[in-house]
């Protein structure tokens, strides 16, 4: 056992006490045991956790009736100590210090990579502390491996979360390590809906390409999809021309589609966990009803939305019937779902990889960029690049021991 004292020249009766030692049942009951007793002290502050089966106590005391109080009380919480073979340290503790408030201004951090080491965090905590930004406590989110951390960091000044984000895309680049920072607060884990686009971000392809595949159609078609996603030419316009390459396609074609289409990695396990915690989910798609009206029955989720292809006589026409579900579309279908069912923009989580999804993931409170071209990412308040939709759960603050009391 170790003990110091570190008295300074304050004449303050306000001690922080500090234990450190193997965990084990008890030993907290004891220590607030004795302090309970000694009617001279009062306990102002408590903080415990547990690391790798090490116990971390801090104790913040305060003595009624002066010194030679507080030497009787700290010799008896020393020998308790070192009678569970525990550490305690105590020092004087400023009293001018008492009754301030947290950090305003609160941020979390959170960091998604394949393996996060000793080297990217140090560039990213360098990185924060550029922006004048204090780390407060740092914590693993996944179980068995440093996959996921999250920093919780304050700042004097108020921040943009979504500008900082944006300033560490380089830094999330280089690292692989996807860095994504949201204020600090309630908001964060009191999400009620997300909306997902469905090709290239619920399943693991583009419908449209795999339907020009089957029209012998694939180049002509890819290339204008290529040009869409990035932003080069209007959605719409886009839409009906690659359409119209389908023109005479059985609609047999679009079952044989259907069966070969996979989910994206991480999108049952995500669905599976927020459908428990209540959520209302949606998909908000530029593709087909025909593949989103199917997503909706086998992943359970209460709303679809899509463009509806023109079929007669068991063959596509080339045609897109009603009006096409564009960027502006998508966004203002978002807005009309978080109302209707009376849940704040804010509480909102939208998800897509393509440029007409750049609307509605301004319009959430947590709008995310998933697997995107690099110019999406770019205008994007937050990205997911290098894991799979389930991340989404460590961006709510989420972590893996959390998830093990949910039935998954």
């Amino acid at each position: 056992m170790v003990a110091q004292s570190r008295r300074s020249k304050s004449k303050s009766d306000v001690i922080l006490v500090t234990v450190r030692g193997p965990d084990g049942p008890g030993i907290t009951a004891r220590l607030t045991g004795i302090i309970a007793e000694d009617k001279g002290a009062v306990l102002l502050d408590i903080e415990q956790s547990i690391v790798h089966k090490k116990l971390f106590l801090s104790l913040l005391l305060r003595f009624e009736k002066g010194p030679n109080n507080s030497r009787n009380l700290l010799k008896e919480l020393l020998f308790a100590a070192k009678d569970m073979n525990m550490d305690l340290a105590f020092e004087v503790f400023d009293s001018k210090l008492l009754g301030e408030s947290a950090p305003l201004h609160q941020y979390a951090i959170t960091c998604v990579g394949t393996q996060l080491g000793a080297y990217p965090l140090h560039r990213i905590a360098q990185a924060l502390a550029r922006k004048g930004m204090n780390i407060d406590k740092i914590g693993k989110l996944t179980m068995h491996t440093l996959s996921s951390v999250e920093i919780v960091a304050h700042s004097p000044r108020q921040l943009d979360p979504k500008k900082v984000s944006q300033d560490l895309l380089q830094l999330s680049s280089e690292l692989q390590v996807d860095i994504a920072i949201q204020r600090y607060d309630l908001l964060r884990r009191a999400k009620r809906m997300i909306v997902f686009d469905m090709d290239s971000t619920l399943i693991a392809h583009e419908v449209i390409d795999e339907l020009a595949r089957e029209a012998g159609a694939m180049k002509k078609v890819s290339a204008i999809t290529e040009k869409a996603m990035n932003g080069e030419l209007d959605f719409a316009e886009s839409l009906k021309a690659r359409v119209r390459c389908l023109k005479g396609l059985p609609e047999s074609a679009l079952n044989k589609v259907c069966k070969r289409l996979k989910l994206t990695p991480g999108a049952e396990r995500l669905l599976t966990v927020l459908r428990q915690l209540g959520f209302k989910t949606a998909v908000v798609s530029g593709g087909f009803t025909y593949f989103t009206e199917r997503l909706k029955d086998h992943l359970s989720l209460d709303y679809a939305f899509a463009n509806q292809l023109e079929i007669r006589n068991g063959k596509l026409t080339g045609n897109v019937q009603g009006e096409i579900i564009d960027a502006h579309r998508k966004a203002f279908i978002l807005q009309t779902l978080a109302q209707g069912e009376g849940i704040s923009l804010d509480q909102v989580i939208a998800v897509g990889d393509g440029a007409n999804d750049l609307p509605m993931l301004s319009k959430a409170g947590l709008g995310i960029a998933f697997h995107a071209k690099e110019v999406v990412r770019r205008k994007a308040s937050y990205a997911i690049h290098q894991a799979g939709l389930d991340a989404i759960l460590y961006l709510l603050g989420i972590s893996e021991k959390e998830l093990r009391h949910l039935k998954i």
